[in-house]
C-alpha cells in the first residue's frame, strides 16, 4: 500500500499559496522578503486577530454595552 499523492483522492491538498501571499503582502502588508521569511504557522498567527474581529455581529447586549461606553456626540 502507499500514500497518494497530493492532488489525488486521499492526498494532501497544496498549500494555497495565492491567498496566503494576498493575505502577508495584501493585507497585513509585509514586504515580500518578511513574508517568505515566516513560516505558514507565523503567519497563521498574524492572521489570526484579524479573523477573530471579523467573527460577527455583536450581540443586541453587547451593542447596548458598547453603545453605553461609547456614546455618539456629547461633550467630553
Amino acid at each position: 500500500m502507499s500514500a497518494a499523492a497530493p492532488g489525488e483522492p486521499g492526498g494532501a491538498a497544496a498549500f494555497p499559496w495565492d491567498e496566503a501571499m494576498s493575505v502577508g503582502i495584501g493585507l497585513l502588508r509585509l514586504s515580500p522578503r518578511d513574508f517568505w521569511r515566516m513560516t505558514p504557522r507565523e503567519l497563521a498567527g498574524a492572521v489570526k486577530p484579524l479573523v477573530a474581529r471579523t467573527a460577527g455581529a455583536p450581540s443586541r447586549g453587547g451593542l447596548t454595552d458598547l453603545m453605553r461606553r461609547f456614546p455618539d456626540g456629547g461633550e467630553r
